[in-house]
């Protein structure tokens, strides 16, 4: 029967690691843009030529502040199946452990 253990032990902990850090920075940095904070102006992707042509630029920018709160979501939850297939890993790597060839 093929195993489905495909890292070992050290690397499924730091994936373990990394995922966690991921999710809680990700999940807060998606909050902050969905509250339209303003000191992560600088990470919203616009223009002064949209600011400009716009008759209505608040609400545009409001709008981008959204897609990128939703973009951090996306790749929290990205990083939370990361961390999901680590833990997986990591337990098939205990249960070989104890198996006896």
């Amino acid at each position: 029967m093929p195993s489905l253990l495909f890292c070992g032990p050290k690397m499924a902990a730091c994936g373990m690691v990394i995922s966690i850090w991921g999710v809680i920075m990700l999940a807060m940095l998606g909050i902050f843009f969905s509250a339209k904070s303003a000191v992560l102006i600088e990470d919203v992707p616009f223009t002064e030529e949209d600011i400009r042509t716009d008759k209505n630029p608040p609400q545009n920018i409001y709008a981008l502040y959204n897609q990128v709160g939703i973009n951090c979501f996306i790749a929290a939850a990205v990083y939370v199946a990361v961390g999901a297939i680590s833990l997986c890993q990591v337990r098939l790597n205990k249960r070989q452990e104890y198996m006896v060839t």
